[in-house]
């Protein structure tokens, strides 16, 4: 099973990131043993001291493939889930500003948040799907899958030319706006239109 993670995949995401909007989906992955199920909490990792979170929508791959066609990619997976990436947001600064990988800013343990799964079929509109991510009872992340700078099967079609995507292989498809640090006591919550679908205290 691997965890494919999309950077800046809404623009104003990429815009409050000081970053620019990509010309292609930036790839990036984290290893399975970054899954957080079951509400289970975070510990606040020792090595940073600026964690973030990033609410975002999670694919469930259903059907092995390669080399994907765009038109086709919807073939390939019927269920969602709420995620969060949880980032050391200092460690990742460091990490650009040295041109090294991000993996111990992004894929360290624990730091792939993941709610139970839901049809796409029990969705209002599968193609405008509304999400949030609400901090202590404050909603601080509103986002809308229409406003992906790349689509769910464009990510699919294009990981699918480096990777082969197999059943059970998840895909947080990008954070929109509103990312910002936690502190211990914190409790995070995401919702999939009004479904309160995951809830993660920071320790």
């Amino acid at each position: 099973m691997k965890i494919i993670c999309v950077g800046r995949n809404y623009a104003a995401h990429a815009s409050e990131m000081g970053s620019d909007v990509p010309e292609v989906p930036m790839l990036f992955m984290k290893p399975p043993s970054a899954l957080l199920v079951n509400n289970k909490p975070l510990y606040y990792p020792d090595f940073t001291k600026n964690l973030h979170y990033e609410g975002e929508i999670v694919l469930k791959m259903a059907k092995n493939g390669r080399h994907i066609d765009i038109n086709h990619a919807h073939n390939y997976y019927s269920e969602i889930a709420f995620g969060f990436d949880f980032t050391a947001r200092d460690l990742q600064a460091q990490c650009k500003q040295s041109g090294t990988p991000w993996e111990i800013a992004k894929g360290f343990d624990n730091s792939a948040g993941l709610s139970p799964f839901v049809s796409l079929e029990s969705l209002k509109d599968s193609n405008e799907i509304k999400f949030r991510t609400v901090l202590n009872g404050h909603t601080v992340q509103a986002g809308d899958t229409k406003d992906l700078i790349f689509s769910f099967d464009h990510i699919i079609s294009y990981a699918s030319r480096f990777f082969k995507i197999q059943i059970g292989d998840l895909i947080y498809t990008g954070t929109p706006s509103g990312v910002g640090p936690l502190k211990i006591g914190d409790l995070l919550e995401g919702y999939i239109e009004e479904q309160k679908l995951i809830e993660c205290e920071i320790r």
